[in-house]
């Protein structure tokens, strides 16, 4: 579930500057990022109607789910060119 090394070959293929590479990837990682905050506020949200006096449930381990990180999705997104951007000029 971590990251592995990538050919810099593989990188090239999708773009032809390592930099703009980078930013595109960092992009993508913003973006599953929000859209993972977003959909866990929703689904909180959704689950429970609280009142003035309610109190919260706290988390605990068991319920701990480990989710695979954001940088892992943007890379493979952008290595399979799922990822698309412009330059800005």
């Amino acid at each position: 579930m971590g990251l592995k090394t990538i050919p810099f070959r593989d990188i090239e293929h999708q773009a032809e500057n390592m930099y703009e590479a980078v930013v595109a990837m960092s992009g993508q990682a913003k973006e599953e990022l929000n859209e993972r905050i977003v959909n866990k506020a929703i689904k909180d949200h959704q689950e429970s109607e609280l009142d003035v006096f309610d109190e919260l449930e706290e988390t605990t381990i068991e319920d701990y789910e480990e989710k695979e990180k954001v940088t892992t999705i943007a890379i493979e997104k952008f290595l399979t060119g799922d990822v698309k951007w412009s330059k800005p000029y």
